[in-house]
């Protein structure tokens, strides 16, 4: 399902394809989050997404323009996982209510593994 708003002038209609893309930049923009995660069910083996396919790792339901959002993220090595996930939450959270005006009910942050990042 989509996310509808009814405005004075119309309707604005958001497909969920946007959605996840905005909550998967806004994830990985959080400090500490290596990158979204895609999984293969087959192997359970999480995968990196390059940055053009964040929303691979991301499922939106929509439901009475209600979101609810399931982030897959790899963390890195050595940060507060604790920390990184609130971090991940309030970022998600505060901007796709912000920039969709959609009411957001619930966010989960599975994180799929933790990389050592190298030194350059």
């Amino acid at each position: 399902m989509k996310g509808k708003m009814n405005t004075n002038m119309g309707e604005v209609v958001i497909d969920r394809d946007v959605l996840a893309k905005y909550a998967g930049a806004a994830a990985t923009d959080c400090i500490g989050v290596v990158g979204m995660a895609s999984v293969n069910v087959k192997d359970g083996v999480a995968k990196l997404l390059k940055r053009e396919n964040v929303s691979r790792g991301v499922n939106v339901y929509v439901v009475d323009n209600r979101i609810k959002i399931e982030l897959h993220v790899l963390v890195a090595y050595g940060v507060s996982i604790r920390a990184v996930a609130q971090n991940i939450l309030d970022s998600v959270y505060y901007k796709i209510e912000r920039y969709t005006g959609l009411k957001v009910e619930g966010i989960n942050v599975i994180v799929e593994g933790v990389r050592i990042m190298d030194e350059d």
